[in-house]
């Protein structure tokens, strides 16, 4: 009896550590979130049967994303890789235009710069850029701050998308109409003057190079469009399903970002700052004033919020699955393309459902 006690005694360290290790109830701990390195090519990954996930759903989704004109597709799972797909001679190096979902890597900047006390969201647009940047009158255009072009609430004509003064004509009050409009470009041009560097400068310093993304902006037709490999938006979504922090590092102010994915006005409760989200009661959609009952995709999480662009170039970001989706591509139905949200998103959510649920 008095060697069982000690043997007891000498056991209890191990059981201690078992039960510390396990987390509560003996299951184990979280997986904490994987930041791949800034440099080289190595990335964490996990196995579809480790998630318990659906295997066999798993060729359809392909089937579907090669049959909709996709290029790359990934699903990530606390930073680390768990599915990685290329088509049509897509590589993991073949750089790829974002479109419109490169909005928010502007809004990112635009946070960075407040957080480094050169701008002010709350300020009028002409402050940075001096009177005369639209060609509405100056007392209707001293009414435009910078948040009113990060929730596309200038009131400026939204019937054209090329963004020249001449174009920046006056349609309604700031704040009190909604439109989908590429004038968020100025707010480029804002942090390039509240910089004193042309923007792409400022962009790479702060954001890219934090990130360890590859890519450039390239001046489009209509406006400036950033280019990237499928990695690099990844990257970026880790970014954004961590409100803004990389590792131990807060690049981006958690408040802005918390901003950002909500509700930023009360005409389409599903936009925030260049940010579309999920789970509202309503939204508007690009190239018209109609609101549409219900939420944005039905299929998706409520939590979701995305970065959209022409083409259907998607990040889905979903904090309770701890998960990021990303799409690249040609658009989805070359008859119809489409500025931002269509009938794909919740189409290719319910072969991701099949995946994962």
């Amino acid at each position: 009896m008095k060697n069982l006690y000690k043997t007891l005694l000498l056991a209890l360290p191990f059981f201690a550590a078992c039960s510390k290790d396990s987390g509560d109830g003996g299951t184990p701990p979280a997986e904490t979130m994987y930041y791949p390195p800034t440099s080289g090519t190595t990335w964490e990954t996990k196995t579809v049967a480790s998630l318990g996930w659906n295997q066999s759903a798993i060729q359809p989704l392909k089937d579907y994303l090669l049959q909709k004109h996709s290029k790359s597709f990934m699903i990530l799972v606390n930073g680390r890789i768990v599915m990685e797909e290329y088509f049509d001679g897509h590589t993991a190096s073949t750089s790829w235009p974002w479109n419109s979902a490169g909005k928010t890597l502007v809004t990112a900047s635009t946070g960075i710069a407040q957080q480094e006390g050169l701008v002010n969201i709350n300020t009028k647009v002409s402050q940075y850029l001096g009177a005369g940047w639209t060609s509405a009158p100056l007392l209707k255009e001293n009414l435009i701050t910078l948040r009113h072009l990060l929730t596309m609430t200038s009131g400026l004509n939204d019937s054209t998308n090329l963004v020249t003064t001449g174009n920046l004509t006056y349609m309604a009050d700031a704040g009190t109409r909604w439109s989908y409009h590429n004038v968020f470009q100025k707010l480029m041009d804002v942090v390039a003057a509240a910089s004193g560097q042309d923007f792409e400068t400022y962009f790479n310093a702060k954001l890219k190079s934090k990130l360890g993304m590859d890519g450039f902006w390239n001046n489009g037709l209509i406006f400036k469009v950033y280019h990237s490999n499928t990695r690099s938006m990844a990257r970026f979504g880790i970014l954004a399903l961590n409100k803004g922090k990389w590792e131990n590092e807060q690049v981006l102010n958690e408040n802005f970002f918390n901003e950002s994915i909500n509700t930023s006005q009360s005409i389409n409760p599903s936009y925030g700052y260049l940010w579309w989200l999920n789970g509202k009661s309503s939204s508007m959609l690009p190239g018209g004033q109609t609101v549409y009952p219900g939420t944005l995709v039905p299929n998706a999480p409520a939590d979701m919020y995305s970065a959209m662009g022409a083409e259907d170039q998607r990040i889905y970001v979903i904090p309770s699955k701890k998960m990021v989706v990303i799409r690249m591509g040609d658009a989805s139905d070359p008859a119809n393309p489409n500025f931002a949200l269509s009938g794909f998103d919740n189409a290719l959510w319910e072969k991701i459902n099949a995946v994962i649920n």
